[in-house]
């Protein structure tokens, strides 16, 4: 049986996308060995599956429906930083911070997957667009400047109305994602 490597995630607006490209861009002159994500595959991830049986597929897309119950809302998409810090960072990214309906989105999600045998998450869920990962995590003083000025710089407002359940291809050019089910929310 065939397996899908796949996540459920929000995805972005064009105009939010573009202006985050701009971003990346920016911070290109700062930091050399990034794998930079790509301007169509920007999005957060609200929890990754891994590999998953096609077979199962329709049943993960049945449990995002019941666990789509949140109300949709909408985030601002702001500032820079890197996990784990700004000045040894692995991951840079543009934040959604401060949503108490996207924890809770994300926990309805976690357990309506637990039921399928997908472990739950074993942190807090922290939304945010993954911009780039390091390839080799170092200190980079010039790049821990440069997330630091934009550390609460603005992005644009996120709507959340529904979440995706996305399929990842890797190739060595990079991931290509397709949005396999959309499950949306209720309205606000």
């Amino acid at each position: 049986m065939a397996k899908v490597r796949t996540f459920v995630a929000v995805l972005l607006p064009d105009g939010l996308r573009n202006r985050l490209a701009v971003e990346i861009d920016a911070l290109r002159r700062h930091a050399g060995a990034v794998a930079w994500v790509a301007t169509e595959n920007l999005h957060i991830t609200i929890k990754f599956l891994g590999s998953v049986d096609e077979a199962r597929l329709a049943g993960v897309a049945a449990a995002l429906e019941l666990a789509a119950i949140v109300p949709a809302f909408e985030v601002d998409v702001r500032g820079l930083g890197a996990f784990p810090t700004a000045t040894r960072p692995r991951v840079l990214w543009a934040g959604a911070p401060g949503s108490p309906a996207f924890r809770r989105l994300a926990e309805d999600i976690d357990q309506a997957l637990l039921a399928l045998g997908f472990p739950p998450e074993g942190r807090g869920f922290t939304p945010h667009v993954t911009l780039g990962r390091v390839r080799e995590p170092r200190r980079d003083v010039a790049l821990a400047e440069a997330l630091e000025s934009a550390a609460a710089r603005p992005f644009g407002p996120l709507r959340v109305a529904r979440v995706s359940l996305m399929r990842s291809d890797l190739s060595p050019r990079g991931a290509r994602y397709t949005e396999l089910a959309a499950v949306p929310l209720p309205p606000a």
